[in-house]
């Protein structure tokens, strides 16, 4: 009885013994934190670095523009820096871009429906200011811009506007001279040397392309090449009268830079921009007046209006231009003879007359030069020599060879 006492208290007393606490249970270590970790660093520092750019930036900005906020408006100010960018073409055209004017060629128009007349801008170019003496101021331009003119307007770069007065122009050289009163005149251009010119050399050209709207316009560029032969159809009957000897330059000429100036960089005028040739598949010809060519011509027209020319006093065909059946029948010229001029017609009272050349007469030769057509002729006349010099002329008549004399008189044809 005692013994089953003691069990049950023995069992009640380990009843009331407290239960030990369980451990946690604890998840297994994980493996590769390491990699994490440095990202999330990587991370937080970008963000930072951004952070603090946006904050340099922001306050940089609000260094640099000044926010100014008045009765309800903001209004922002830029700071602006002034560059002074001087070059030695900026110079060149800073000493003779108030030498180049406009010149608007202005003629009577009639209206067909109302028979009434008005005057009205007939073309424009431009001009070189090259003389001041007195109250007058001379312009060199060329013939085509003032050709047919009633009235010419002259404009500075300044937009003032004077009357021009005509004094002469030439045809072959398509020079021509104006003259304006001097009162708003600074400045004229100084002659400079075209044959000194060299390929490659820089020139700059000044004037008006395209008209007005575009007055004092300057294009850069170099010599292309010197001593170009040009053929001009000055009648505009399909056949070569000339060749005109000019400059070539890749210096942008358009429509409107006729007369323009073409500069050296000492600024001297050194030509005078004629024309560009303007087809399709050609880019960057640029054609101009040598200044050596144009200065006797421009002294001529200041002092008597017009050029005088050497001439014989005969009219003249181009032998290529008639056919081989008629150069052997009517003309009755060797084989062999195949380029020359043919006398057409021979003018009263003319050196021609006086030396005995007839009508027919086939010229092959002058003096010591070829004749192979008129354009040769004419160089030879007009360039190498002057009124009263004697000439002699080799002529094929009937067949036979013959050498006439005769001395050169003043004018405008053959």
């Amino acid at each position: 009885m005692d013994d089953e006492r003691r069990e049950e208290s023995k069992v009640e007393m380990e009843r009331q013994q407290p239960i030990p606490p369980m451990e946690p249970k604890r998840n297994p270590k994980r493996r590769g934190s390491f990699w994490p970790g440095l990202l999330g660093a990587l991370l937080g520092g970008l963000i930072v670095f951004l952070t603090m750019m946006y904050a340099t930036g922001t306050s940089s900005n609000e260094d640099t523009t000044k926010i100014e906020k008045t009765e309800g408006k903001t209004t922002s100010e830029h700071a602006q820096v002034s560059m002074d960018i001087s070059s030695e073409v900026t110079g060149v055209v800073d000493n003779v871009a108030n030498a180049v004017v406009g010149i608007t060629n202005i003629q009577t128009v009639q209206d067909f429906w109302s028979s009434t007349t008005s005057t009205q801008e007939a073309g424009s170019g431009s001009g070189v200011l090259y003389k001041k003496e007195g109250d007058k101021a001379y312009i060199v331009t060329n013939h085509h811009v003032v050709e047919n003119s009633e009235q010419l307007e002259v404009s500075f770069d300044d937009g003032t506007k004077v009357e021009g007065k005509l004094i002469g122009s030439d045809l072959w050289t398509d020079l021509a001279v104006v003259e304006i009163d001097a009162e708003h005149v600074d400045t004229v251009v100084e002659f400079g040397d075209s044959d000194a010119l060299k390929r490659g050399e820089t020139v700059i050209a000044i004037g008006n392309p395209l008209g007005l709207g575009f007055a004092g316009s300057v294009t850069v560029g170099v010599i292309s090449g010197k001593d170009r032969s040009i053929p001009m159809d000055l009648n505009k009957d399909g056949n070569v009268d000339w060749q005109a000897d000019v400059l070539q330059t890749d210096a942008a000429i358009n429509p409107g830079n006729s007369g323009g100036a073409l500069i050296n960089m000492a600024g001297q005028l050194i030509g005078i921009n004629s024309m560009k040739i303007s087809e399709a598949t050609v880019e960057g010809i640029g054609l101009a007046i040598p200044i050596n060519i144009a200065l006797p011509i421009i002294e001529h027209l200041e002092e008597t209006g017009q050029v005088n020319r050497p001439t014989m006093g005969v009219s003249l065909l181009d032998l290529r231009q008639i056919p081989i059946q008629q150069q052997q029948q009517t003309l009755n010229l060797p084989k062999e003879v195949t380029d020359g001029v043919v006398v057409t017609d021979v003018i009263p009272n003319s050196s021609a007359v006086e030396a005995g050349v007839k009508k027919y007469d086939t010229i092959v030769q002058l003096d010591d030069e070829l004749v192979t057509d008129m354009v040769s002729l004419r160089k030879y006349l007009y360039n190498k020599k002057e009124i009263g010099d004697p000439l002699k002329i080799t002529v094929y008549r009937d067949g036979k060879k013959l050498d006439l004399e005769m001395v050169l008189k003043d004018g405008n044809t053959f």
